[in-house]
């Protein structure tokens, strides 16, 4: 019988490099916003809110990471909604789950196809969000 077994998690130092380079995007684009990433199991591991950026953002965007990593299906929040469209009981019952949302900004953060971490962004329109985040991810491309 297995008892244990290892997951992997982003480290601090990964975090803080992907804060650095949505920092970057949202500074390109001249729209503060609020960055933050948690690990696998959806705590926070790393945050920053630009200045400037609006104060619902500090848990829209907690939310849309923690959603990121907290879904069955590994989506990010934007594609969930497709997902879920067709299941009535699904539909229904997201709204009731705490902390989970499905508007764009939030993607998981995977290392070698495993997921270790999510990263959620908020300040801007849907789109603006996940072109931030997405730049961020692009650190793991290169």
């Amino acid at each position: 019988m297995k008892v244990t077994f290892t997951k992997k998690s982003i480290s601090a130092e990964l975090a803080q490099s992907l804060i650095g380079e949505a920092i970057k995007k949202a500074e390109e684009i001249g729209k503060p916003m609020v960055i933050a990433i948690v690990d696998e199991s959806g705590h926070l591991k790393a945050f920053y809110r630009m200045d400037g950026a609006a104060l619902i953002s500090i848990g829209v965007a907690q939310n849309k990471a923690y959603t990121a990593v907290a879904n069955a299906w590994g989506h990010a929040t934007h594609e969930i909604y497709d997902h879920i469209q067709k299941n009535p009981a699904t539909l229904i019952g997201i709204p009731h789950i705490s902390r989970y949302t499905i508007f764009g900004g939030g993607f998981p953060i995977k290392i070698d196809n495993e997921i270790v971490g999510g990263i959620g962004v908020s300040g801007g329109t849907a789109e603006q969000d996940m072109e931030v985040a997405d730049a961020a991810l692009d650190l793991l491309k290169g």
